[in-house]
């Protein structure tokens, strides 16, 4: 039901999360499910375990999709996508050990696509990383040290081909039950992101974020404020403002177990001239 709640852990749930998790459930509050086009999605899962997936998005005039399988057995997992540009997306994913991840992911005809990722979770730390399989490959290591409720961690890219760093942020939060904080520096140094999520109702899901971005080349900041409410166990409401006049709402019904309707909304305040957006986003579940 779009909860902004972030579950993802470390290893068995005691340790930090990784890095990427670092403020997401302010900006899943603020974020996720907000969509503008029309959206559609059919789901079939398969007990033993192979699974399909169809999605198809019209933007304007333009209509784009894809069709997705997944296959699990035991330690191995098989994804593979084609989309309407005859690009076919394969990634295979192996449980090396407890803890341990490894996934090799290629598209065709892109052969310069290849990559492999290795993920690690440990009671007090969480390492991602990933390196192109290519003459010229980019490198990326994160890496989250701490426990389940404080982590710090940081990121760094580097791409061979010009020897030069593509990204590094660093991030720190401080989770619990009802609440999480989060002070990111990103943009290579450049930006400041504190967000910060409080529960205030747990009976009814009531839920608060807000976000604020300072630059500290052009001194400018900005910022974005939101809500979740559950109507009842079946439907969310959640609404959002941001400095920029923009005023977002987004309600979102699960009609049957795992099958969901969500209409979006935004409209800009500075800009009366422009009309407001729509969006509809349905995906089913059998």
């Amino acid at each position: 039901m779009g909860r902004s709640k972030n579950k993802k852990r470390g290893a068995m749930g005691k340790g930090p999360a990784p890095f990427s998790e670092i403020g997401r459930r302010a900006r899943d509050l603020l974020t996720k499910d907000y969509n503008y086009d029309q959206k559609f999605s059919l789901s079939i899962p398969n007990p033993h375990g192979m699974g399909f997936t169809a999605n198809g998005v019209q933007k304007g005039q333009i209509f784009v999709g894809d069709i997705r399988s997944v296959y699990r057995n035991r330690k191995t997992t098989v994804d593979v996508k084609v989309d309407t540009y005859s690009s076919v997306s394969t990634k295979v994913t192996y449980d090396v050990g407890p803890g341990t991840k490894a996934a090799i992911s290629f598209s065709v005809p892109d052969h310069k696509s290849g990559k492999l990722n290795v993920d690690y979770l440990h009671h007090h730390a969480a390492i991602h990383s990933s390196v192109g399989l290519n003459p010229s490959p980019r490198l990326e290591v994160s890496a989250a040290i701490g426990l389940k409720d404080v982590a710090i961690g940081g990121e760094i890219g580097f791409d061979t081909s010009s020897s030069s760093f593509t990204k590094y942020n660093a991030g720190i939060s401080y989770n619990k039950p009802d609440f999480s904080a989060a002070l990111i520096l990103t943009d290579k140094g450049q930006t400041v992101k504190a967000s910060y999520a409080h529960l205030v109702n747990p009976s009814t899901g009531t839920e608060v974020a807000a976000e604020m971005t300072h630059r500290l080349s052009s001194l400018k900041n900005s910022f974005s404020i939101g809500s979740a409410h559950k109507v009842d166990s079946k439907t969310l409401v959640k609404t959002r403002f941001s400095d920029n006049g923009k005023i977002a709402v987004l309600s979102q019904r699960e009609w049957r177990p795992k099958s969901l309707v969500t209409f979006s909304a935004e409209y800009d305040t500075k800009a009366v001239d422009t009309a407001p957006k729509f969006g509809l986003n349905i995906a089913l579940r059998p």
